[in-house]
């Protein structure tokens, strides 16, 4: 199916669905883990991954990140 859809139509889809999702659930992981654990390298870890797809997709889309 990704093969009838544009370059341009697959970057928008990936970057407007695909990375917000996957950002979020990182993200809410790492929060989970560490709200049941405390702190850790894989915690810090998730939260930071989850932040990192939030700065690379602003950084794609040439858009501020709104806090």
């Amino acid at each position: 199916m990704w093969l009838f859809f544009t370059r341009r139509l697959r970057m928008w889809l990936i970057l407007s669905v695909v990375v917000p999702v996957t950002s979020g659930l990182l993200r809410s992981a790492g929060r989970m883990l560490e709200a049941r654990t405390g702190p850790s390298r894989l915690s810090r870890g998730l939260v930071g991954a989850g932040d990192l797809g939030d700065r690379m997709r602003s950084r794609l889309t040439g858009r501020s990140r709104s806090a």
